[in-house]
């Protein structure tokens, strides 16, 4: 099946959860599921125009989600409004036998009385929004001056031009860190799920290598099967991959959670849904909300992250965001 993009059929649907995020925006489904590892529910909610949640990683659970990393793979809602969006993260986050010690823990960072109480239409009053500088090139700035200007009319401070120390110190570490770690985690989570199923005799990781040479396309060859081998070489979690576990903890407990700290914000902001990347390593939560639509028709959206159990804020601003601005519409019909 070939997924298009639900208001310009020629642009790109974007990410994995793509399904999810055309199905909602074409109104053929009410609300959906995505999953997502370093973005794959905020680039196509931000594409499709509608909201997409990625959690605080083990606030929901992963039970029968194909894994790729234990330390960053969430279950988040899809959906057209923020409360929608809401709604669903209340009855799926919590305490799951299945994925029980990740959800227990986890679970201390729901509030009590659930997330839709957070819905609240001055949510933007008194918060401080950081703009990041490396996010925000002068194009977006421009582009998105009348939301900033909503934003401050709401009772938003904005933090311009915040800074994480090093950013490409950062960003470096932090991508080569998680390749490591996570070539090791997918090749044994992926191997556990595996052994689980049934109706199968594909068992492994090397078992689907060896299926693949035979079934898949030369492009998939190309790029996923080299990525597949690569997992395959690694051995469990050894002292390569618990040293790079151990940097991307102190990058970003020294680097991106102080930079916040530091500048008292409730959160970072960014186009579209650029911050994925970024907040993906440590499990960090972000929202995508749409903020309108290129000259060409194609939607944009607005993504806010913050530190680990922030969800609360994030839906305040969320919220408060899509109240004040109600710029999301429709798709057109396209003709089939």
């Amino acid at each position: 099946m070939l997924l298009q993009n639900s208001y310009v059929a020629s642009a790109d649907p974007s990410g994995s959860s793509t399904g999810s995020a055309t199905s909602v925006a074409a109104n053929l489904a009410a609300v959906a599921l995505g999953t997502e590892t370093a973005g794959s529910i905020l680039y196509p909610a931000n594409a499709n125009s509608v909201v997409g949640v990625k959690p605080t990683v083990d606030l929901t659970n992963r039970a029968g989600v194909i894994p790729i990393s234990q330390l960053q793979d969430t279950v988040g809602p899809i959906c057209r409004t923020v409360s929608h969006a809401v709604e669903v993260l209340d009855v799926i986050v919590g305490i799951d036998q299945d994925d029980f010690p990740a959800t227990k823990k986890a679970s201390t960072y729901i509030p009590h009385g659930g997330y839709q109480q957070f819905l609240k239409a001055d949510g933007l009053k008194d918060k401080r929004l950081g703009i990041l500088e490396d996010l925000f090139g002068s194009n977006d700035i421009k582009a998105c001056q009348h939301h900033f200007n909503t934003l401050r009319q709401k009772g938003v401070v904005l933090v311009d031009n915040v800074e994480v120390p090093n950013i490409d110190l950062v960003y470096s570490a932090i991508v080569n860190a998680q390749d490591i770690a996570l070539f090791a985690e997918f090749k044994m989570d992926l191997n556990a799920y595996l052994k689980k199923l049934v109706h199968t005799q594909v068992r492994s990781l090397a078992d689907v290598i060896a299926f693949n040479k035979i079934s898949a396309s030369e492009k998939f060859k190309e790029y996923d099967q080299g990525i597949m081998m690569a997992a395959e070489k690694t051995n469990a979690i050894g002292k390569l991959e618990r040293e790079a576990l151990r940097n991307i903890t102190k990058v970003c407990k020294y680097k991106f959670e102080k930079m916040i700290k530091v500048n008292k914000l409730d959160a970072l902001m960014s186009p579209g849904a650029d911050i994925a990347s970024l907040l993906a390593v440590e499990g960090y939560p972000r929202i995508n909300v749409p903020a309108g639509y290129d000259k060409s028709g194609v939607p944009v959206g607005i993504s806010f992250g913050g530190l680990k159990g922030s969800e609360p804020t994030l839906i305040e601003i969320a919220y408060g965001f899509e109240q004040a601005t109600h710029i999301r519409k429709p798709p057109p019909l396209h003709p089939r």
